[in-house]
């Protein structure tokens, strides 16, 4: 009678494992879909203003806030993919918990589909990994276009400032 339970108890602990991974992704979802809301915030504003009375800067504000729609929607985009694929590794992390669980009592070989099922998680994870980072670039790049309005009016930083 020990051994089943003992036999059990192992596959609880495997299909527990994932479960740290899982966590991982809930913060990874929760840090994009904060900034998706912070970028869907931003939009918001800049399409009021559009559609609002005339801007204060006149067609140049109008168009530096197309431009930044523009930038916004982009951002938006990369956000929204990498949240789909993140949900989507999620959702075969699950799976691959709920095979290592169920394959104690099934009998049936189910290391392969563990493997492959896993192995599209990492995947998918990567993909969401990489489309975040490639929202953050497009963020930056909008931040740098922006600073090279300031002109020589860029405070100086490193040793340069130091010495001055």
């Amino acid at each position: 009678m020990t051994e089943p339970i003992a036999g059990i108890a192992q596959n609880i602990q495997l299909a527990v494992t994932p479960v740290f991974l899982l966590t991982a992704i809930g913060a990874i979802l929760n840090v994009l879909i904060t900034r998706l809301g912070r970028v869907v915030d931003r939009a918001r504003a800049l399409e009021e203003e559009l559609v609002g009375p005339p801007l204060a800067g006149g067609e140049e504000r109008r168009l530096v806030a197309l431009d930044d729609l523009a930038v916004l929607d982009r951002r938006m985009g990369a956000v929204n993919l990498a949240i789909a694929l993140c949900t989507a590794s999620a959702f075969l992390v699950c799976i691959v918990i709920s095979i290592l669980f169920v394959g104690e009592f099934a009998d049936f070989e189910w290391a392969q589909a563990v493997i492959w099922v896993f192995l599209a998680a990492l995947v998918l994870l990567a993909g969401g990994l990489a489309l975040f980072l490639a929202e953050i670039r497009i963020a930056l790049t909008s931040v740098r276009v922006r600073a090279g309005l300031l002109g020589d009016r860029r405070p100086r930083t490193g040793r340069g400032a130091r010495e001055a």
